[in-house]
């Protein structure tokens, strides 16, 4: 999994935030709340992503629906994994991550496993 560069984020992040199908003119006027973004560029990075396989996109009219394919939390995930994949010793990096987790964050991955655990059988 390749990380997302600062633009394909923030257009994915647009997608996410929405749960809708958005235009490449709906993620610019968002982007320009925050900051300037020419529709041009963002048109392009929109395509790329589509290529990549991280979008969907349908015609409405003259313009793209752009959907995201995989989840925010799907993303996150992979992200997590190629992490730890860097190391050379898994379990540590792994002991190292959980030490430094929350006790909510605990308990939802003590749910996970349990969950994880009932879908092995």
């Amino acid at each position: 999994m390749r990380w997302l560069g600062d633009l394909e984020a923030e257009i994915l992040d647009c997608l996410w935030k929405w749960g809708r199908p958005a235009t490449v003119r709906e993620v610019v006027d968002d982007i320009n709340t925050r900051r300037p973004s020419a529709y041009s560029t963002v048109m392009t990075v929109a395509t790329i992503l589509y290529n990549k396989g991280w979008l969907t996109r349908e015609k409405q009219g003259r313009a793209w629906l752009y959907t995201p394919v995989r989840s925010r939390e799907a993303y996150s995930a992979a992200l997590m994994e190629d992490a730890l994949g860097a190391s050379e010793d898994r379990p540590a990096a792994l002991a190292y991550f959980v030490e430094r987790m929350t006790d909510e964050e605990v308990a939802a991955l003590r749910e996970a496993l349990r969950t994880a655990d009932r879908t092995a059988e």
